[in-house]
């Protein structure tokens, strides 16, 4: 058998940013400890998460045996602080630690990024955030008695990340990772319903467009930009005029409605709703073979919302900006170090996602700019040496500034 490449202390490059964090970790350090009463424990949360960040940001480290080679090293040592770590107790973390304790880093880490909106400014106070989930799938080498286990006693290779996107920093508001499987308290729209907050603007898919979920964000406080259907049912109350601006974005109508057909009440949206048509292009549903097996358009975005002030053209756009949290998720699957799991279970799922999820924040705080492939790419060529810090600051000034 083929003797495993050694790592060599030169390819981890990168550590003095990282350090800039552990004073952020430290709180973490006694996570766990609570049934070490000899105190033999060797690596702490703190340790293990700046281990799973390092592995992030180093294309050269691609699995948790990679992580614990790297953790041998005297540099890696020196700079966060850790030992040595044994592949045992890698695994055995995540079964220790708690994830939950890393949202508090993510809300202070968030607080000092700055906004960037340029959508919706002057006309939308609440805070935009993209609503989706993805399925990470687990690989298929893993061995079966590894995974997820459906009542039926199916296996379930995949973990779903129900995501707020903030599309106001271009970054990850928050990540809840449940079972692959769609359905009862796992579903899309339940574990939002669980997660509503007032003051924000949940752009979303047609998938979201349930009434009762439309009643349940307005009577938080809080406002929705959603994709209905292309066959919903509704009847018109007022249709209003297009704007120039909003005949240019190819806005065909808007009109204040009430969705949901004739006798059907009882299952209304209990508040106004606005409806605006945009030109689309026209799609057929496709295959299985044949790409996305989604339901076809006819060439019309219809977009319910309960914001009735702004002009059409706006809410338009902020639809068109849900692409968005498309484009992170394959960033964060693809780029990010995400497309291996260091773990099966959930709880280090967890950690990996918040892990990531303060890298995307760190990029953005160090970079004053969004964390895009490009400069998630320079950030790791010069992480591992490709490329000179004049390379570096060469790129991010052809970059877009904040826009406050």
């Amino acid at each position: 058998m083929r003797e495993k490449r050694k790592l060599d202390e030169r390819e981890i490059t990168g550590l003095k940013y990282l350090r800039r964090l552990l004073p952020l970790l430290e709180r973490l350090h006694e996570v766990g400890c609570a049934r070490d009463k000899a105190g033999n424990r060797q690596l702490h949360m703190d340790q293990y998460c700046a281990l799973v960040l390092l592995f992030l940001f180093n294309p050269v480290l691609t699995s948790l045996r990679s992580v614990q080679q790297a953790s041998e090293l005297k540099k890696v040592q020196k700079q966060l602080g850790c030992g040595r770590a044994s592949l045992g107790s890698l695994s055995e973390a995540t079964r220790v630690f708690d994830p939950e304790l890393l949202r508090e880093i993510i809300r202070e880490l968030a607080e000092q990024t700055q906004p960037l909106r340029q959508v919706g400014q002057g006309h939308v106070d609440h805070l935009l955030v993209a609503v989706d989930g993805s399925v990470v799938k687990t690989l298929s080498t893993i061995a079966k008695a590894t995974y997820s286990h459906t009542k039926g006693g199916q296996p379930q290779a995949g973990w779903r990340l129900h995501t707020h996107f903030d599309l106001d920093r271009y970054v990850p508001q928050r990540i809840d990772v449940t079972p692959g499987k769609n359905g009862g308290r796992f579903d899309e729209k339940a574990v939002l319903r669980s997660n509503l907050q007032p003051d924000h603007c949940y752009v979303m898919d047609r998938w979201y467009a349930q009434f009762s979920l439309f009643n349940e964000i307005a009577a938080v406080g809080s406002s929705y930009v959603c994709r209905v259907r292309d066959n919903s049912s509704y009847r018109v109350h007022e249709t209003r005029p297009l704007s120039e601006a909003a005949l240019a974005a190819e806005v065909l109508a808007d009109e204040l409605v009430s969705l949901g057909g004739h006798g059907a009440e009882v299952r209304q949206p209990d508040h106004h709703v606005r409806l605006i048509q945009v030109r689309t292009t026209p799609h057929e549903q496709r295959g299985r073979h044949g790409g996305s097996t989604g339901p076809g358009s006819d060439g019309i975005l219809r977009i319910a919302t309960n914001l009735l002030d702004p002009p059409a053209e706006i809410i338009a756009e902020i639809y068109r900006q849900r692409w968005t949290i498309e484009v992170f998720f394959r960033f964060f699957k693809h780029i990010l170090g995400c497309r291996h799991l260091l773990s099966q279970d959930q709880n280090g799922i967890e950690i990996q996602t918040y892990c990531a999820i303060i890298a995307c924040l760190l990029i953005s705080l160090w970079t004053g700019r969004k964390p895009t492939l490009r400069t998630f790419e320079m950030v790791s060529h010069y992480f591992t040496g490709l490329a000179s810090e004049e390379e570096l600051l060469a790129h991010l000034k052809k970059l877009q500034p904040h826009v406050a």
